[in-house]
Protein backbone atom coordinates (compact mmCIF):
# COMPACT_ATOMS: atom_id res chain seq x y z
CA UNK A 1 0.00 0.00 0.00
CA UNK A 2 1.13 3.69 -0.92
CA UNK A 3 -0.19 6.99 0.50
CA UNK A 4 -0.26 10.08 -0.88
CA UNK A 5 -1.03 13.13 1.20
CA UNK A 6 -1.98 16.77 -0.15
CA UNK A 7 -0.07 19.55 1.61
CA UNK A 8 -3.04 21.19 3.46
CA UNK A 9 -3.71 17.26 4.85
CA UNK A 10 -7.89 17.48 3.72
CA UNK A 11 -6.71 14.95 0.67
CA UNK A 12 -5.50 11.56 1.29
CA UNK A 13 -5.10 8.99 -1.40
CA UNK A 14 -4.11 5.23 -1.23
CA UNK A 15 -2.71 3.07 -3.97
CA UNK A 16 -2.48 -0.89 -4.42
CA UNK A 17 -0.19 -1.63 -6.65
CA UNK A 18 -1.24 1.04 -8.82
CA UNK A 19 -4.28 0.89 -8.10
CA UNK A 20 -6.24 3.86 -6.83
CA UNK A 21 -7.89 2.45 -4.07
CA UNK A 22 -9.04 5.66 -2.07
CA UNK A 23 -9.57 9.71 -2.90
CA UNK A 24 -10.59 10.97 0.66
CA UNK A 25 -11.82 14.45 0.53
CA UNK A 26 -12.72 15.74 3.92
CA UNK A 27 -12.63 12.41 5.21
CA UNK A 28 -15.33 11.44 2.36
CA UNK A 29 -14.54 8.29 0.06
CA UNK A 30 -15.10 9.26 -3.58
CA UNK A 31 -13.76 5.92 -5.27
CA UNK A 32 -15.82 2.80 -4.97
CA UNK A 33 -14.64 -0.01 -2.76
CA UNK A 34 -13.60 -3.07 -3.63
CA UNK A 35 -16.04 -5.57 -2.38
CA UNK A 36 -19.30 -3.69 -2.35
CA UNK A 37 -21.56 -4.36 -5.12
CA UNK A 38 -20.81 -4.00 -8.77
CA UNK A 39 -17.16 -3.96 -9.90
CA UNK A 40 -14.31 -6.13 -8.46
CA UNK A 41 -11.57 -3.36 -8.94
CA UNK A 42 -11.89 0.27 -8.66
CA UNK A 43 -9.45 1.45 -11.18
CA UNK A 44 -7.62 0.23 -14.35
CA UNK A 45 -6.43 0.84 -17.46
CA UNK A 46 -7.55 -0.19 -20.92
CA UNK A 47 -4.45 -0.52 -23.47
CA UNK A 48 -3.42 -0.98 -26.19
CA UNK A 49 -7.59 -1.21 -27.19
CA UNK A 50 -10.80 -0.72 -25.76
CA UNK A 51 -13.41 -3.51 -26.29
CA UNK A 52 -14.26 -7.05 -26.64
CA UNK A 53 -12.37 -8.77 -29.07
CA UNK A 54 -14.29 -11.91 -28.91
CA UNK A 55 -16.43 -11.08 -32.17
CA UNK A 56 -13.27 -11.28 -34.21
CA UNK A 57 -11.73 -14.90 -32.36
CA UNK A 58 -9.94 -12.56 -30.44
CA UNK A 59 -7.44 -11.52 -32.98
CA UNK A 60 -6.80 -7.44 -33.27
CA UNK A 61 -5.41 -6.38 -36.69
CA UNK A 62 -2.14 -4.58 -36.85
CA UNK A 63 0.56 -3.85 -39.60
CA UNK A 64 2.48 -6.53 -38.15
CA UNK A 65 -0.18 -8.71 -38.39
CA UNK A 66 -2.59 -10.31 -36.15
CA UNK A 67 -2.50 -10.93 -32.43
CA UNK A 68 -4.64 -12.08 -29.35
CA UNK A 69 -6.44 -9.61 -27.20
CA UNK A 70 -9.03 -9.70 -25.01
CA UNK A 71 -11.56 -7.55 -23.87
CA UNK A 72 -9.47 -4.20 -23.23
CA UNK A 73 -6.16 -5.17 -23.67
CA UNK A 74 -2.74 -6.76 -22.27
CA UNK A 75 -1.73 -3.85 -20.14
CA UNK A 76 -3.66 -5.54 -17.00
CA UNK A 77 -1.72 -8.43 -17.10
CA UNK A 78 1.66 -6.78 -15.79
CA UNK A 79 2.31 -5.24 -13.02
CA UNK A 80 3.23 -2.13 -11.90
CA UNK A 81 6.59 -1.04 -10.38
CA UNK A 82 7.71 1.91 -8.61
CA UNK A 83 9.79 4.63 -10.23
CA UNK A 84 9.63 7.85 -7.96
CA UNK A 85 7.59 8.73 -5.02
CA UNK A 86 7.60 11.50 -3.37
CA UNK A 87 4.54 12.69 -0.17
CA UNK A 88 2.33 13.54 -2.66
CA UNK A 89 3.42 12.48 -6.08
CA UNK A 90 4.35 8.66 -7.21
CA UNK A 91 4.98 7.23 -10.86
CA UNK A 92 4.49 3.38 -11.96
CA UNK A 93 5.89 1.81 -14.40
CA UNK A 94 4.68 -1.55 -16.96
CA UNK A 95 7.59 -2.39 -19.41
CA UNK A 96 6.49 -4.95 -22.28
CA UNK A 97 8.26 -6.19 -24.87
CA UNK A 98 7.11 -6.99 -28.25
CA UNK A 99 6.16 -10.57 -29.29
CA UNK A 100 5.97 -11.85 -25.83
CA UNK A 101 2.69 -14.10 -24.92
CA UNK A 102 1.41 -13.02 -21.47
CA UNK A 103 -1.07 -15.34 -19.40
CA UNK A 104 -4.50 -14.19 -19.44
CA UNK A 105 -6.75 -13.93 -16.77
CA UNK A 106 -9.90 -14.55 -17.95
CA UNK A 107 -8.64 -18.30 -19.05
CA UNK A 108 -10.40 -20.35 -18.39
CA UNK A 109 -13.27 -19.27 -16.73
CA UNK A 110 -14.33 -16.11 -18.95
CA UNK A 111 -11.84 -16.99 -22.54
CA UNK A 112 -11.18 -19.49 -24.31
CA UNK A 113 -7.83 -17.78 -25.55
CA UNK A 114 -4.86 -18.61 -22.23
CA UNK A 115 -1.72 -16.20 -23.82
CA UNK A 116 -2.00 -12.76 -25.30
CA UNK A 117 0.65 -10.79 -26.72
CA UNK A 118 1.47 -7.66 -29.30
CA UNK A 119 4.06 -6.85 -31.87
CA UNK A 120 5.31 -3.40 -30.48
CA UNK A 121 7.48 -2.96 -27.52
CA UNK A 122 6.21 -0.25 -25.01
CA UNK A 123 6.68 1.63 -21.83
CA UNK A 124 3.50 2.87 -19.94
CA UNK A 125 3.68 5.10 -16.72
CA UNK A 126 0.86 6.30 -14.64
CA UNK A 127 1.54 9.16 -12.76
CA UNK A 128 -0.59 10.14 -9.85
CA UNK A 129 -0.42 13.84 -8.20
CA UNK A 130 -2.32 14.88 -5.49
CA UNK A 131 -2.66 18.25 -5.07
CA UNK A 132 -4.80 20.31 -2.05
CA UNK A 133 -7.91 20.97 -4.96
CA UNK A 134 -7.41 18.03 -7.32
CA UNK A 135 -5.78 14.52 -8.10
CA UNK A 136 -4.25 14.31 -11.95
CA UNK A 137 -3.38 11.46 -13.44
CA UNK A 138 -1.06 11.44 -16.24
CA UNK A 139 -0.12 8.35 -18.56
CA UNK A 140 2.86 8.43 -20.63
CA UNK A 141 3.16 6.08 -23.35
CA UNK A 142 6.92 5.49 -25.13
CA UNK A 143 6.88 2.85 -27.94
CA UNK A 144 7.91 2.61 -31.48
CA UNK A 145 6.90 5.40 -33.81
CA UNK A 146 3.33 4.14 -36.07
CA UNK A 147 2.39 1.64 -32.90
CA UNK A 148 -1.34 1.52 -33.27
CA UNK A 149 -2.93 1.62 -30.11
CA UNK A 150 -6.58 2.90 -28.21
CA UNK A 151 -6.50 4.48 -24.29
CA UNK A 152 -8.82 4.47 -21.84
CA UNK A 153 -8.91 4.87 -18.41
CA UNK A 154 -11.62 3.16 -16.23
CA UNK A 155 -11.75 4.79 -12.63
CA UNK A 156 -15.15 3.94 -10.21
CA UNK A 157 -16.72 6.35 -8.17
CA UNK A 158 -18.79 5.52 -5.15
CA UNK A 159 -22.91 6.67 -5.37
CA UNK A 160 -25.45 7.00 -2.39
CA UNK A 161 -27.14 3.75 -4.09
CA UNK A 162 -30.67 6.08 -4.89
CA UNK A 163 -29.79 6.91 -8.70
CA UNK A 164 -30.21 10.11 -8.12
CA UNK A 165 -27.10 11.52 -9.35
CA UNK A 166 -26.41 13.15 -12.43
CA UNK A 167 -23.50 13.08 -15.46
CA UNK A 168 -23.64 16.65 -17.16
CA UNK A 169 -22.00 18.12 -20.11
CA UNK A 170 -21.51 21.48 -21.51
CA UNK A 171 -24.96 19.88 -23.09
CA UNK A 172 -26.25 17.14 -21.78
CA UNK A 173 -27.54 15.32 -18.56
CA UNK A 174 -27.50 12.09 -18.18
CA UNK A 175 -29.12 10.02 -15.42
CA UNK A 176 -27.79 6.52 -13.59
CA UNK A 177 -31.12 4.79 -14.79
CA UNK A 178 -30.21 5.87 -18.31
CA UNK A 179 -26.39 4.68 -18.00
CA UNK A 180 -27.67 1.20 -16.78
CA UNK A 181 -29.46 0.89 -19.83
CA UNK A 182 -26.10 1.08 -21.69
CA UNK A 183 -25.22 -2.06 -20.62
CA UNK A 184 -22.19 -4.16 -21.10
CA UNK A 185 -21.88 -1.61 -23.99
CA UNK A 186 -21.37 1.41 -21.63
CA UNK A 187 -23.00 4.84 -22.37
CA UNK A 188 -21.22 6.74 -25.23
CA UNK A 189 -20.39 10.68 -24.06
CA UNK A 190 -18.84 11.64 -27.53
CA UNK A 191 -16.35 14.64 -28.84
CA UNK A 192 -16.06 16.56 -25.09
CA UNK A 193 -12.73 16.44 -22.81
CA UNK A 194 -14.90 17.21 -19.83
CA UNK A 195 -17.59 15.87 -17.42
CA UNK A 196 -19.06 16.43 -14.02
CA UNK A 197 -20.76 13.64 -11.60
CA UNK A 198 -23.39 15.90 -10.11
CA UNK A 199 -24.75 14.44 -6.30
CA UNK A 200 -27.29 14.95 -4.35
CA UNK A 201 -25.16 14.94 -0.93
CA UNK A 202 -21.45 14.89 -0.86
CA UNK A 203 -18.84 16.35 -3.46
CA UNK A 204 -19.31 16.53 -6.86
CA UNK A 205 -16.73 15.60 -9.14
CA UNK A 206 -15.30 17.71 -12.18
CA UNK A 207 -13.30 15.58 -14.44
CA UNK A 208 -11.04 16.72 -16.97
CA UNK A 209 -9.21 15.55 -19.49
CA UNK A 210 -6.41 15.71 -21.96
CA UNK A 211 -5.83 13.49 -25.13
CA UNK A 212 -8.58 11.64 -24.84
CA UNK A 213 -12.11 13.55 -25.82
CA UNK A 214 -14.33 10.61 -25.15
CA UNK A 215 -16.02 9.23 -22.32
CA UNK A 216 -17.99 5.99 -21.59
CA UNK A 217 -20.03 5.61 -18.41
CA UNK A 218 -20.76 2.03 -16.90
CA UNK A 219 -22.22 0.51 -13.93
CA UNK A 220 -24.01 -2.79 -12.90
CA UNK A 221 -25.12 -1.19 -9.72
CA UNK A 222 -26.51 1.66 -8.37
CA UNK A 223 -23.60 2.11 -5.76
CA UNK A 224 -20.51 2.86 -7.95
CA UNK A 225 -20.31 4.37 -11.30
CA UNK A 226 -17.30 4.07 -13.49
CA UNK A 227 -16.67 7.60 -15.98
CA UNK A 228 -13.97 6.41 -18.25
CA UNK A 229 -12.03 8.61 -20.75
CA UNK A 230 -11.10 6.84 -24.04
CA UNK A 231 -9.62 7.89 -26.94
CA UNK A 232 -12.26 6.21 -29.05
CA UNK A 233 -15.42 4.60 -28.85
CA UNK A 234 -14.79 0.83 -29.48
CA UNK A 235 -18.87 -0.33 -29.82
CA UNK A 236 -19.64 0.71 -33.02
CA UNK A 237 -21.77 -2.65 -34.29
CA UNK A 238 -18.58 -4.18 -36.76
CA UNK A 239 -16.64 -7.10 -36.03
CA UNK A 240 -13.63 -5.87 -36.51
CA UNK A 241 -11.78 -2.92 -33.89
CA UNK A 242 -11.23 -0.83 -37.51
CA UNK A 243 -8.35 1.20 -38.16
CA UNK A 244 -9.78 4.51 -37.23
CA UNK A 245 -10.21 3.84 -34.00
CA UNK A 246 -6.86 3.33 -33.19
CA UNK A 247 -3.73 6.10 -32.57
CA UNK A 248 -0.65 6.57 -34.03
CA UNK A 249 2.02 6.19 -31.35
CA UNK A 250 4.41 9.73 -31.94
CA UNK A 251 7.26 7.82 -29.56
CA UNK A 252 6.26 9.59 -26.66
CA UNK A 253 2.28 10.18 -26.14
CA UNK A 254 0.73 12.12 -22.89
CA UNK A 255 -2.76 11.83 -21.67
CA UNK A 256 -3.90 13.38 -18.46
CA UNK A 257 -7.36 13.21 -16.02
CA UNK A 258 -7.91 15.55 -13.11
CA UNK A 259 -10.22 14.83 -10.88
CA UNK A 260 -11.60 17.86 -9.12
CA UNK A 261 -14.27 17.53 -6.12
CA UNK A 262 -16.63 20.73 -5.62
Amino acid sequence: MMILISEDKNSVVTLDKGELISYLKNNEELIHQKGNPGWRNSDTEMFPIIGPTDANKFLVSTPKGNYNQDQHGLLRELEYSIENQTKNTCVFKKKYAAYTAIENSKFPDKSPIRLVSWPYSFTFKKIIELTNESLKITFEIIAEKGMPFMLGYHPAFMLNGHSDELVTTHNQEISIPEIQKGGDTAYPVLNTSEVSLIKKTGLNLNIKTKGFHNFMLWTPATNMLCIEPITAYPYTGGEMLSKELFNSSNGIDTFEIEIVPY
